[in-house]
């Protein structure tokens, strides 16, 4: 018999010892534990380090001061409520402020935070976001992100599509998701849906799934078939995952990931460095070593499971981590928010305990697109 998927938010409803309970509600005083039954029932509550049970159980050193509320600084890139436009072919639109879950990882939290610092951020306004669309004609994508853009009713996310595909310029919408990690179900049981992305997604008019799988014990049956069902109604699915302490910070777990999603029609697309954001410091890796996990999981894996890149998403752009030699690290802008800075290399001097591009204190060289000179 199908599960029936219940969204719980309440600790006292996990099989936890009344003394842990009780250490971790000081957690979620601040930061705030939600999440589907469906997932719960993948962790086994008997192993204290079980890395589903990391991805969305409270861990008391979230507490510890450490990271920023919006530490790749996408305030500045908003240009209207619940629109942000950093790249130039490219806006993001905040669809959704709910999550089938709240990963305790979360780069954007701030919009579940209890106080001050939690505040709307969604689209609220449709045709002002399609009239900044028109009046930009260089943007060829949009993303629908959130929060979780398949959280929204379908109507909704009928209503978002179409009336961004009324825009000429606009080539692919990506919908960014963990709905199929967290709740296959609503993939599986809404029809309306899969017929509505059958219909928007077109040759030369594609919709991308953006999914979030972060180990491979979350591609569960149910996960397979509703990606099966998604391809199927000529949906395109990439998946992104942070690097994640005690989650996913192991080449063989990584690399079985990127088996497992090739083999599903799934391309493995980035592997993210994890960002400051506040609460985040157990769950962080620093990048130099994050980057020999991910080159050693690359070097386990063939075909289209090696294509993923690992990256950061900093203020300034998309950095891409590109290579380590004795004494340098090496950052490659994928996607800059000035122009200019296209396939720019940054040359740090090494610091194994950096975790963010600013934790670099020694800039070696900065070598322009087309200036760039083997190591």
């Amino acid at each position: 018999m199908p599960h029936k998927v219940q969204f719980v938010r309440e600790l006292s409803e996990l099989p936890l010892a009344e003394e842990e309970r009780l250490e971790l509600e000081k957690v979620t005083e601040r930061y705030p534990f939600f999440c589907t039954s469906y997932y719960l029932r993948l962790i086994n509550f008997n192993d204290p380090a079980d890395p589903l049970r990391r991805v969305v159980i409270p861990d008391p050193a979230e507490l510890e001061s450490w990271g920023r509320v919006d530490p790749s600084n996408e305030a500045n890139y908003t240009v209207m409520e619940g629109v942000q436009h950093k790249y130039e072919s490219t806006v993001l639109v905040l669809a959704s402020d709910r999550c089938a879950g709240l990963c305790r990882y979360c780069f954007r939290k701030r919009l579940f935070l209890k106080g001050s610092e939690g505040r709307p951020e969604r689209l609220r306004d449709v045709q002002a976001l399609v009239r900044y669309l028109e009046r930009n004609p260089r943007i060829t994508n949009v993303i629908l992100s959130g929060g979780d853009a398949l959280m929204l009713p379908t109507p909704r996310l009928r209503e978002l599509i179409q009336a961004v595909r009324r825009v000429p310029h606009v080539r692919f919408i990506r919908l960014g998701s963990r709905i199929l990690s967290y709740w296959p179900e609503r993939i599986l049981n809404d029809p309306e849906l899969l017929e509505l992305l059958k219909n928007y997604s077109r040759p030369g008019k594609r919709i991308y799934l953006v999914s979030h799988f972060d180990h491979p014990r979350e591609l569960t049956p149910e996960a397979r078939k509703a990606c099966d069902l998604l391809l199927k109604a000529g949906v395109q699915i990439l998946n992104q995952c942070p690097l994640v302490a005690g989650v996913n910070d192991d080449p063989e777990i990584l690399a079985e990931l990127f088996r497992e999603l090739a083999s599903l029609g799934v391309s493995p697309y980035y592997v993210f460095q994890c960002r400051p954001t506040l609460g985040n410091k157990p769950y962080a890796v620093p990048i130099e070593r994050g980057y020999r996990i991910f080159e050693a999981a690359r070097g386990m894996v063939s075909g289209v499971a090696k294509r993923v890149r690992f990256v950061m998403s900093h203020a300034m752009g998309k950095l891409e981590i590109a290579g380590l030699t004795r004494e340098w690290v090496i950052f490659k802008f994928h996607r800059a928010a000035r122009e200019e800075d296209t396939g720019k290399l940054l040359l740090y001097r090494r610091n194994s305990t950096a975790y963010w591009l600013d934790d670099y204190q020694e800039l070696v060289e900065e070598v322009p697109l087309g200036n760039a000179v083997p190591v």
